[in-house]
């Protein structure tokens, strides 16, 4: 009888450890899947509609066409909340640590979720690109843009995907921290909303057909004209 007790409860050990071990590997598997996709940006409403937020405004763009969502989480400081992008789990993270330590929120995020720096999707402005340009890049410098430089300083790698929204140049004797803290003005607002949702649909391709698609589908053509089944 007692070998017999023995006998099963050495049995259900093997099954649990068994079944622990199916649970981690799934895990493992779940973070190599997952994408991160991070709109880079200010916390503060007084920078709602500025220049330097088009990243935010993405994925405030991203989050209603996918379900209404709200960024409830708040570790990592930043704000984010998971979805699905087609079979993919994705998260939407908006760094609350204001633009210029930006990857104090985003690569420990990636980190704990397991996301490799390929699937990383950065959202940034771009002040050498007109209101409105959008444009996709594998990997790259930081441009002089000190969000994306202090992500690539933490993830010691410039390789991972970004999205750079044209928000205009600053004029002759402008200042340059002030043009990116200013809002657009009403003709470069209307350029930018269709480029919010341009983005947004660039994203959403990237995940579900990879980025060379994407590329070839919103970087050759002129704004207002990508294919909506990019």
């Amino acid at each position: 009888m007692k070998a017999k007790v023995y006998f099963c409860v050495k049995k259900f050990c093997i099954y649990n450890k068994k079944s622990l071990l199916k649970s981690v590997e799934k895990r493992i598997e779940r973070g190599k899947k997952m994408w991160l996709i991070a709109g880079l940006g200010n916390p503060e409403k007084k920078y709602v509609g500025t220049r330097h937020n088009a990243g935010f405004a993405v994925i405030d763009v991203l989050c209603k066409e996918l379900g209404n969502l709200s960024l409830e989480s708040t570790k990592f400081r930043g704000a984010y909340t998971k979805t699905r992008i087609g079979s993919e789990e994705v998260l939407l993270l908006k760094p609350l640590t204001y633009m210029n330590l930006s990857g104090e929120s985003i690569v420990p995020l990636a980190q704990y979720f397991k996301i490799p720096k390929e699937q990383i999707l950065v959202l940034s402005d771009e002040i050498s690109f007109a209101p409105g340009d959008i444009r996709i890049r594998k990997k790259g410098s930081a441009g002089g843009h000190n969000g994306l430089k202090n992500i690539i300083a933490h993830l010691h790698s410039e390789e991972f995907p970004r999205i750079r929204l044209g928000v205009g140049a600053k004029g002759e004797k402008e200042d340059l921290a002030h043009h990116v803290l200013s809002p657009f003005s009403k003709v470069e607002q209307a350029e930018m909303e269709e480029a919010y949702e341009r983005a947004a649909k660039a994203c959403i391709a990237i995940v579900e057909k990879g980025i060379d698609q994407a590329m070839n589908a919103f970087n050759q053509k002129k704004k207002g004209k990508e294919e909506a089944d990019a």
